[in-house]
C-alpha cells in the first residue's frame, strides 16, 4: 500500500480496517484484508504525526505539526468534528483514556495536555519534561501516563492530578516511544528479570521504551527499575507494540527491520527486513493474528503472526 512518508499506523478495534497518517497532511483509510484505499481525511495543513483510536473505534484523534489536534466522526460521516488548540510547537502524539471521555497529547513545546472529548477543552497541563516529548501513552487502567522525550527520559505520571510518579533515566539518547505491557506480561517480564521465586518477583505495572540509543528496556513502574534490557537493533528504534499474549515484544526500527523479542529470554527471535527505508511504526491487532508497520519508504505493509 503506497502513501507518502508514513508517521504512524493503527488498526481499527473491531473493523478490518487500518488508519495512516502521513508527512503530506492526510490521513489514509485501508481495508488491510483486501488492501484497497478507502478514503482520506484531510484537514491538517502540516505533517500528520499520530493518530488513536477510542476503545469502539468511533472516534479518531489525530495530531499534527499544524499545532492543532482534531477528532473525526469514525461512526457515520469521517468528517472533523473538533479541533483542538493550546500547544505552542509541533504535537508529536496523541492517545484516548480507556473510557474515551480524555485525548492526551504530547508536544514539542515540552508539555503533555488533558482534553476533554464532549467539550474540546484543555482541562490539565503536565509539566515537567526539559525537551520535546516525542510519545504519550495510557495505562490499561487509565490512572497513569508514560512519556518519553528528547531528554532521554520516561516520566510516569498521574492521570488525575497531573502530578509525576517516576523518572526513569537509563537511556543514553532521546527516547522515541513507550509501550504498556498487558497483565499478561508479567510472568515473561519476571523471568528476564530473573525473579525466580515470590518474594522477588515485580508485580508491575510493566512499561517498554525504545530509544536513538538503538536499545529497548522493559521497566518496573512501581518501582522505577529496568529489568531488562534488550539490544540488537543497528539504529534508532521508533515503534514498540506487545503481543497481546505478554511474551512477544515487538520493535521497528530505522535499521528497516522489524523485530520479535523473546522477553523473558532477552533475545531476539526474528528479524523482518520490513521495508527499504526507516520502519517508524507498527501496531498489533486486537484480537486478530496481524501486524502492520509503516515506513519512510512511503509503504505500509500487513504482516500474518504465525
Amino acid at each position: 500500500m503506497l502513501i507518502s512518508i508514513c508517521s504512524q499506523v493503527i488498526f481499527h478495534p473491531l473493523f478490518s480496517l487500518m488508519v495512516s497518517s502521513s508527512e503530506d497532511a492526510t490521513i489514509k483509510v485501508w481495508d488491510f484484508e483486501s488492501g484497497e484505499y478507502e478514503r482520506s481525511l484531510k484537514g491538517h495543513t502540516d505533517s500528520v504525526q499520530d493518530i488513536a483510536f477510542d476503545h469502539h473505534g468511533k472516534l479518531l484523534v489525530s495530531c499534527s505539526a499544524d499545532m492543532s489536534i482534531k477528532l473525526w466522526d469514525f461512526n457515520q460521516t469521517y468528517e472533523c468534528i473538533k479541533t483542538m488548540h493550546g500547544h505552542d510547537h509541533n504535537v508529536s502524539s496523541v492517545a484516548f483514556s480507556p473510557s474515551g471521555d480524555i485525548v492526551y497529547s504530547a508536544s514539542r513545546d515540552k508539555t503533555i495536555k488533558a482534553w476533554e472529548v464532549a467539550t474540546g477543552y484543555c482541562v490539565k497541563t503536565y509539566k515537567g519534561h526539559r525537551e520535546w516529548v516525542r510519545m504519550v501513552r495510557v495505562s490499561p487502567d487509565g490512572t497513569l501516563l508514560a512519556s518519553c522525550s528528547n531528554d532521554q527520559t520516561v516520566r510516569i505520571w498521574n492521570a488525575d492530578t497531573n502530578e509525576w510518579k517516576a523518572e526513569l533515566r537509563e537511556h543514553e539518547h532521546v527516547v522515541e516511544c513507550v509501550s504498556w505491557a498487558p497483565d499478561s506480561a508479567t510472568a515473561a517480564v519476571n523471568e528476564a528479570a530473573g525473579a525466580d521465586n515470590r518474594r522477588a518477583a515485580h508485580a508491575g505495572p510493566f512499561l517498554a521504551s525504545g530509544s536513538r540509543d538503538k536499545s529497548v528496556k522493559i521497566w518496573d513502574v512501581s518501582t522505577g527499575q529496568c529489568l531488562a534490557t534488550l539490544v540488537g537493533h543497528d539504529n534508532w528504534v521508533r515503534g514498540a507494540a506487545w503481543h497481546p499474549g505478554g511474551r512477544y515484544l515487538l520493535t521497528a526500527s530505522d535499521d528497516k527491520t522489524l523485530r520479535v523479542w523473546d522477553v523473558a529470554h532477552k533475545r531476539c527471535l526474528k528479524t523482518l527486513y520490513a521495508h527499504q527505508h526507516f520502519a517508524t511504526s507498527l501496531d498489533f491487532h486486537r484480537s486478530l493474528p496481524y501486524v502492520i508497520t509503516g515506513s519512510v519508504d512511503q509503504t505500509v505493509k500487513v504482516w500474518e503472526c504465525r
